[in-house]
């Protein structure tokens, strides 16, 4: 499996940050702007580039797209000095440890795919203890682009630089909880497994394209087979 890159998403697919994200993003804008935030941008499978601009928008900042920058910065400055804290409430979902084991043993490539930028990205992945066989440099994270789709050439292009193979077509394989995790992976050639353990239900996944769906990650076996594309081995 050395040639294959699995790029996982982190909210709701490997883990429940229980609303860490939407805290941190209404500390920031109340110290940016000197009130509170009302609503939030629709968040499921979108970047934190594009949350972040909409929001602003609806709360009727000025200009939104001229403080995503800094907004992004402030953010992961606060996640950073979080990072060893407790008392968080993130836990990872059932299965996710021993599946990121098991694929780690059978030599994929792993990393994340997710809209988060890197700091939030690594406080909620070290705050579930899963971080360990995930490359989080081969990846990409939410603030490189509004659109999901674009971050699976940036994380191919930084998986190359990382172990010199091209992760093409199904050599690079998403994991994620929403139909624009399936369509990220569908622009770009990648095979997709989606898993029901977020808002959306299996059939809206297998609706959006999904080569593969489960139910969750706690049958290994299942998920190792769904992620290659082979059939699941037979019981002894």
């Amino acid at each position: 499996m050395g040639d294959l890159l699995v790029l996982w998403d982190v909210d709701y697919t490997l883990l429940n940050a229980s609303g860490l994200g939407n805290r941190l993003l209404e500390a920031v804008f109340k110290d940016m702007f000197g009130r509170e935030l009302t609503v939030i941008a629709p968040k499921a499978g979108r970047t934190d580039r594009a949350i972040l601009a909409e929001t602003l928008a609806l709360a009727g900042v000025p200009e939104p797209p001229a403080h995503v920058d800094d907004f992004m910065t402030e953010l992961g400055h606060r996640a950073t000095a979080m990072a060893g804290s407790t008392g968080t409430g993130i836990h990872a979902l059932p299965g996710a440890a021993a599946t990121i084991a098991a694929l780690a043993a059978a030599g994929a490539r792993q990393s994340v795919l997710t809209g988060n930028i890197r700091p939030l990205a690594a406080l909620k992945l070290a705050g579930a203890g899963l971080g360990q066989d995930l490359d989080l440099d081969a990846c990409a994270y939410g603030d490189a682009h509004e659109v999901r789709a674009e971050l699976v050439t940036a994380a191919r292009r930084a998986a190359q630089a990382a172990y010199g193979t091209d992760f093409g077509g199904w050599s690079t394989v998403l994991i994620g909880d929403t139909p624009l995790d399936v369509g990220a992976a569908l622009a770009s050639g990648a095979r997709v497994v989606g898993v029901a353990t977020g808002s959306f239900t299996g059939a809206d996944l297998a609706a959006a394209g999904a080569h593969a769906v489960l139910p969750d990650l706690t049958d290994t076996a299942l998920v190792l087979a769904a992620v290659t594309g082979q059939p699941r081995p037979a019981a002894p």
